[in-house]
């Protein structure tokens, strides 16, 4: 760790917390929560976290097309508390993120609030503590909360996204300061996500999503397959998301581990989920406003010819759909609608 030369000029700022707090805050440098100073010697240990050298790019960040190095990842890490062991989830979530299928310039300045969600597997997500059980998506875990924070303060840093700047997110949403999770493996009766998308079990994989909010699906009376899967697809059954709006996305599905064992004990399969979630999660022709009717008659190409007995799916294939298991016990599951513009990517963790 000694050996290695930083790239970025450092700034002098008084020896108080107080004073580098004013300063960065003024500077437009945080998400508005304390931060850890961004030292020469944190740096340095940031970075004993990766094999990559400091100089080496990750990728362009919109909306500013700032340069991704890995130190400018290790300084947004060392802000943002986490550890060094964090630095290669961070580093390829990164890559998957400036990867073009993503889409980053939309997620990033889209008056929609979108943030991206990181879905952490395989070995890692143990190795790291990253929490896939009760409460993932709140506090109370280092690595959840630290390893998100970082991919924002690196949006907004390197990216220049801040608020009501370049990212124009109307009200935005909470996830927008941290939003990192690992799928809960030991509970899911179905292959992991990252099985799913041509990845080995014992391989550690991130995919990142561009999400709004988890939306909570509640149902504790439904006691087979088809009643849980009728209350997911009622629930998202809904104007108001970008999915529904376009008919585009991928939208996650996160079951509750109670829910899944539910619908998988009765014999279904992932494929056999999403297939039902596709044809039943659809929107009535009663539901679209005169506005929303006119738009789609204009749009053949997208919405096909209807009428008023048609039923408008939130994907278009419905292979579209994101399942993955997540959370504690209890009868509670969530929908995470998607920007409909932008597309998960999914990359193995280099270590």
């Amino acid at each position: 760790m000694s050996d290695l030369e930083l790239v970025s000029e450092g700034i002098r700022v008084p020896d108080s917390l107080e004073a580098v707090e004013r300063l960065f805050y003024g500077r437009g440098w945080t998400d508005g929560l304390p931060i850890v100073p961004p030292t020469r010697e944190r740096i340095l240990r940031m970075l004993g976290g990766t094999r990559f050298a400091p100089d080496r790019l990750i990728g362009a960040v919109a909306p500013k097309w700032g340069a991704a190095t890995v130190e400018k990842l290790a300084i947004n890490a060392v802000m943002a508390g986490c550890l060094p062991e964090y630095m290669p989830v961070i580093i390829t979530a990164m890559q998957a993120m400036t990867d073009p299928h993503f889409n980053l310039y939309t997620m990033q300045a889209t008056t929609h609030p979108v943030a991206p969600l990181l879905i952490v597997n395989g070995p890692i997500a143990k190795k790291l503590d990253i929490n896939s059980g009760y409460g993932l998506f709140g506090p109370g875990t280092k690595a959840n909360a630290t390893i998100g924070r970082a991919i924002r303060l690196i949006l907004i840093n390197v990216g220049g996204a801040l608020p009501g700047r370049l990212d124009r997110a109307t009200q935005g949403h909470p996830s927008k300061y941290t939003y990192c999770i690992a799928e809960n493996e030991d509970e899911t009766p179905w292959e992991p996500l990252h099985v799913e998308r041509g990845f080995a079990r014992d391989q550690s994989v991130v995919t990142v999503c561009p999400c709004e909010s988890p939306h909570n699906i509640n149902d504790h009376e439904a006691v087979s397959a088809l009643g849980v899967l009728t209350t997911f697809a009622s629930a998202m059954s809904a104007m108001g998301s970008n999915n529904a709006k376009i008919i585009e996305g991928e939208p996650v599905v996160a079951f509750g581990p109670e829910h899944a064992a539910t619908v998988a004990r009765d014999g279904y399969s992932k494929a056999d989920v999403k297939k039902f979630l596709f044809e039943k999660a659809r929107i009535p022709y009663s539901k679209l406003s005169a506005e929303a009717i006119a738009i789609r008659r204009g749009d053949p190409a997208r919405y096909g010819v209807f009428d008023e007995n048609t039923e408008f799916p939130v994907v278009r294939r419905a292979e579209d759909f994101i399942v993955i298991v997540a959370g504690g016990a209890g009868k509670h599951s969530s929908y995470i609608p998607t920007n409909a513009s932008s597309f998960p990517v999914t990359k193995a963790i280099e270590q």
